[in-house]
């Protein structure tokens, strides 16, 4: 990589991080080209120069936001072995993403979507990179639980990713009561795991009547 272009990586990280900070320290609504360059420490107009405009650089923000987020958890996601487990992480990463401001920053962006055309694709393009990571971590334990076959991992990757989505929100205006949902999806994963234990028999119960409940 020549000096030149290294340079213009740098900045362009700049941009990207500090138009992450303002949009958890202000807010969408005092987001601007200027508030963003002051952010990175950089002149205005190379805003413009790299991304062409504001709301581009939002949703380029949006996507390394998530980048960033989901190479956090990467290994430790890979190292889970059941449902019950991976709600617990769930649960850690909520913690930390919101000890973080990562929380906020989430409301910000889904909040903008609404009046940012370029920023709903690309926080769904954020979402999706969590949605994969889910995806994989319930086919990979599923298959030894009464649900296999059942539960579509696909579907059940976006239903765990919009819970969370949605409890991160609702923990602005009622955090008992945020916890408290965390608290029923553990419970969740105890009582699949409970299944877990039936023995081969009542297992064999448990997937015969799921397969006659989908067929219904």
């Amino acid at each position: 990589m020549s000096p030149e272009t290294a340079k213009s990586q740098e900045t362009k990280t700049k941009l990207l991080e500090g138009a992450l900070r303002v949009l958890t320290e202000q807010g969408i609504a005092k987001t601007s080209g200027r508030t963003v360059a002051a952010a990175a420490g950089v002149n205005q107009a190379l805003v413009f120069y790299h991304f062409g405009s504001v709301d581009e650089l939002l949703a380029a923000a949006c996507r390394y936001g998530a980048e960033q987020a989901v190479s956090r958890y990467r290994d430790r996601l890979a190292t889970v072995a059941s449902l019950t487990e991976l709600l617990a992480v769930g649960r850690e990463i909520h913690e930390q993403e919101r000890a973080g401001g990562h929380v906020a920053l989430l409301g910000q962006l889904l909040a903008g979507a609404q009046t940012h055309a370029a920023l709903g694709p690309a926080a769904a393009a954020g979402l999706d990179l969590w949605i994969t990571e889910i995806e994989d971590v319930l086919r990979r334990v599923l298959t030894t639980t009464p649900l296999d076959g059942f539960a579509d991992p696909a579907g059940l990757a976006r239903a765990v990713a919009a819970s969370f989505v949605g409890i991160e929100l609702y923990e602005g205006v009622d955090e008992p009561g945020a916890h408290a949902a965390l608290d029923a999806l553990e419970q969740l994963g105890a009582l699949v795991a409970a299944l877990d234990e039936l023995g081969p028999v009542a297992t064999r119960a448990v997937r015969l009547h799921l397969r006659r409940a989908r067929r219904r």
